[in-house]
């Protein structure tokens, strides 16, 4: 395991477009599936990553507290699934169905999706607004394995409740910090390779 911060993809960027498989139902989910909604997360997870494993019972409270709101959660895998079996479609759509996950959970299998967002690590968490710009990126809340600090969705969930009021997100965002995600030999990205 690397330990690996966000990127933190420049405020104002436009939510890059996808088209990938849900491993739940099996349909094709495209960015603009989600274009009625005022907000939408996107939430880059894995299975086998403990930084993941640490929040889920926090997505699951998340996911339920704004079932009602205004808001698409998309949930996206882009993790060597050869290399790491766990996090292929089959065992990602069990631990879906196991924590009561009704959001759609994609698999980007070439990566290329997880490129566009420059996403780097497990959890990685994206917002965007109306209309489809970055409003905030980086840390579900300061809960680490081992910490102590309890896992809230704090800082997720003060800049989504901001986009709703459609009040400003505070700029002061940090990093989420996780497990790198797992490239498949040869691709990994230029802002994920060692500078110098």
């Amino acid at each position: 395991m690397v330990l690996t911060p966000s990127t933190m993809l420049a405020l104002g960027t436009s939510a890059p477009d996808f088209e990938l498989v849900d491993v739940t139902s099996g349909a094709q989910k495209r960015l603009a599936d989600f274009a009625a909604k005022e907000a939408l997360v996107v939430m880059f997870l894995c299975n086998h990553c403990p930084y993941v494993k640490h929040v889920r019972e926090g997505l699951t409270a998340f996911a339920r507290d704004y079932a009602k709101r205004d808001v698409a959660l998309v949930a996206i895998a882009s993790n060597d699934a050869e290399k790491y079996p766990d996090d292929g479609p089959a065992a990602l759509a069990s631990e879906a169905q196991r924590n009561g996950w009704t959001f759609p959970y994609l698999f980007d299998e070439t990566q290329a999706v997880a490129k566009r967002y420059t996403a780097a690590c497990t959890p990685d968490f994206f917002l965007f607004d109306r209309a489809r710009k970055l409003v905030y990126r980086g840390q579900f809340d300061a809960s680490r394995p081992g910490s102590n600090v309890p896992v809230t969705g704090t800082d997720l969930r003060a800049a989504l409740d901001a986009v709703l009021a459609k009040q400003p997100v505070s700029p002061t965002q940090r990093p989420s910090l996780g497990c790198n995600i797992k490239w498949r030999p040869g691709n990994e990205p230029d802002y994920f390779k060692p500078k110098g």
